[in-house]
């Protein structure tokens, strides 16, 4: 375990801003990275002038732009001293946060801009041509995309310990709840299922399901972050504190033949637990990465909320709704609000930030004092996903 430089809370979010998710805007992503960045201007007082440093992800719509943050500043009209791109998909936005407050801490940057925003409506996607990309394995049978991959995931998991489709229904309700009381989640999610919706909807990749999938979509969301000194000197009483942080990235590179129900949970969970110098049981609200309902609860398995094996019976003994006992994704989750480019996060991260500083209308948790956050991302083949990251947030 890596020195907690965030533990005494050195830096705050002091804004978030998030436009609504939609489908094929036609709109570029800086234009949507303006738009959440003008809400946070207004919301805070600060120009443009006062933000000198700038992480973002690569979208999928600029995805060869060498140069992008140059080209993003410009468009935001910023002149940063600091920038940061972070590729490690759904993982980027909570990672960004680490890697500006560590650019603040050690005086690279007073005042950050973290910015996540897509537009895939338009925009077609490659084949990652990474070392666990084998194509010569894959095309032949069709293996094409996350909805195969996480197939065979859930096949593995319940041959394993046995697959509770009723308790991934359970979980794709109570998102769907979420989504219906957020402006912001995509229009076509905005009407409710039942878990017998779930059981009836399209297998896409057996037993995946199109209740199962996040679906991509056009968007963008962020956040403001700067010193607690200077946050407080501005006077400003809604702060949220990011206290503990762990990564891991390319997870068991060297295992031939590994487990694939296994994931670097099992490895950041306890790490940021241990950080934090908290359990799960302190946790007040969960905000996992979902691209599939699968992942949840293997992130509930490994993170240390139950048991390997034991997520479903987990799932359907807990009330997860803003009033139960463990709100999970209050706003709908990117499943049911939609996930702004291939490699999203943001939808999530925003929306732990809005419960914090009691700004989550028709859903808000009460005295909702943190929130774990956690991201996702790349999809080897044969293997589970290669980045996992672990957020804690704490409301002032």
């Amino acid at each position: 375990m890596v020195n907690n430089f965030l533990r005494d809370k050195p830096v705050a979010i002091i804004a978030y801003g998030e436009v609504q998710n939609q489908r094929r805007s036609g709109k570029r992503p800086y234009e949507f990275a303006a738009e959440v960045m003008g809400q946070m201007l207004e919301k805070t007082g600060l120009r443009n002038s006062d933000i000198d440093g700038l992480a973002t992800h690569m979208p999928t719509a600029e995805a060869g732009n060498t140069f992008y943050t140059n080209t993003m500043a410009d468009n935001l009209g910023l002149q940063p001293r600091w920038t940061q791109l972070t590729d490690i998909g759904g993982c980027s936005p909570a990672g960004n946060i680490a890697r500006a407050a560590a650019a603040i801490v050690t005086g690279q940057c007073e005042m950050a801009l973290c910015v996540a925003a897509d537009s895939t409506g338009t925009t077609g996607i490659g084949h990652r041509r990474l070392g666990g990309y084998r194509q010569e394995f894959m095309e032949p049978v069709g293996f094409q995309g996350p909805p195969v991959a996480f197939g065979l995931l859930s096949n593995a998991y319940d041959q394993k310990y046995g697959l509770n489709l009723e308790a991934l229904g359970h979980l794709a309700v109570t998102q769907r709840n979420g989504a219906l009381v957020n402006d912001n989640a995509i229009e076509q999610f905005r009407k409710p299922i039942t878990v017998q919706d779930y059981m009836d909807s399209r297998v896409i990749a057996e037993p995946i399901r199109l209740l199962d999938c996040v679906m991509r979509c056009d968007g963008g969301n962020g956040l403001l972050i700067t010193s607690t000194e200077r946050a407080k000197a501005m006077g400003l009483e809604k702060l949220v504190y990011p206290v503990a942080y762990s990564e891991i990235t390319n997870f068991e590179p060297d295992d031939p033949n590994p487990d694939v129900t296994e994931t670097g949970f099992a490895t950041v969970g306890p790490d940021v637990f241990a950080k934090a110098g908290m359990t799960p049981d302190d946790i007040d609200m969960f905000h996992p990465y979902d691209d599939f309902l699968i992942a949840m609860m293997l992130q509930m398995e490994q993170i240390g909320f139950c048991g390997r094996g034991e997520g479903a019976d987990f799932i359907l003994g807990t009330d997860m709704s803003p009033t139960g006992t463990l709100p999970v994704n209050t706003g709908g989750g990117q499943i049911s609000a939609g996930q702004p480019g291939l490699g999203g996060g943001g939808v999530n991260l925003t929306e732990a930030i809005r419960q914090l500083m009691g700004e989550a209308t028709g859903r808000q948790v009460a005295d909702a004092r943190n929130a774990l956050v956690t991201g996702i991302g790349v999809i080897p083949y044969f293997r589970n996903w290669g980045s996992s990251n672990c957020m804690i947030l704490e409301g002032a």
